[in-house]
């Protein structure tokens, strides 16, 4: 039995672009929000596993004051600026990978409001979670691995 093989080049898929050639369909606040909150909580799961590195009970439990602290900051700081920047750019929210697309200065206000919109909301589920980490390593019984040493 023969087959018929293809030599040509395959036309590759293209991507829907607007006029500017920015990705279509543009960036959706809802969207951004949860995939920051989904690596909000992937990033609770590493700060847990990486304060079993941690050896000093006292250490460990520094340490996730301070990234509590940072996050709260951070959240704070992060949200803000990203949804004043949102506002800013009325509906022209571009992604990271349209920096191409940039023509005019302030332009760039459309790339850096989801990158801290999405920032923001990473640090906010964050806090909540390395202060519960904090709590629980602070109240854990002396001879617990949870402790240290």
């Amino acid at each position: 039995m023969t087959r018929t093989q293809h030599t040509g080049a395959q036309p590759t898929p293209q991507r829907a672009t607007d006029e500017d050639g920015v990705r279509l369909p543009r960036l959706r606040f809802k969207d951004v929000v949860v995939r920051g909150a989904v690596q909000g909580i992937a990033a609770v799961a590493l700060l847990f596993i990486g304060t079993l590195f941690v050896a000093d009970h006292h250490d460990r439990v520094t340490f996730l004051a301070v990234v509590s602290g940072f996050s709260m900051v951070f959240a704070g700081i992060g949200i803000v600026v990203g949804v004043c920047f949102w506002a800013a750019c009325s509906g022209d929210i571009r992604r990271l990978r349209d920096w191409g697309t940039i023509t005019r200065q302030y332009e760039s206000a459309s790339i850096v409001a989801p990158v801290f919109v999405r920032a923001g909301v990473l640090a906010l589920v964050l806090f909540p979670g390395a202060l519960g980490l904090y709590h629980l390593v602070d109240n854990a019984a002396y001879d617990s691995w949870l402790y240290g040493s």
